[in-house]
């Protein structure tokens, strides 16, 4: 019985993870953008970039995660390295910003 317990309960933590975080669709952070909800993908991205200076976005992409919205980013820098940023999609504020080794 405990094994069973311990299944149901695993996958109810999995369930309630996959809810507390999404990626957005392009239709829906413009609709919020438009709504003053965040900050243009633009706007984020400039900010994420000035973080390094001569750097290249690879990818980027806008969450919902816990009721909150977060930008993050991927940057590879002038000498190769390459960054994760997470930026608060509303205010612009970095996060998180660590080299991804």
């Amino acid at each position: 019985m405990k094994p069973l317990i311990a299944l149901i309960s695993a996958a109810s933590l999995l369930a309630a993870t996959a809810v507390l975080a999404r990626d957005l669709s392009v239709d829906e952070a413009r609709q919020l953008h438009e709504a003053g909800a965040v900050l243009s993908i633009e706007a984020l991205s400039a900010a994420a970039l000035a973080q390094h200076p001569g750097g290249a976005l690879e990818d980027q992409e806008l969450e919902e995660e816990y009721g909150r919205y977060v930008y993050q980013a991927e940057i590879r820098d002038q000498n190769g390295g390459q960054w994760d940023l997470e930026l608060d999609a509303r205010t612009g504020q970095v996060l998180k910003n660590h080299r991804d080794d």
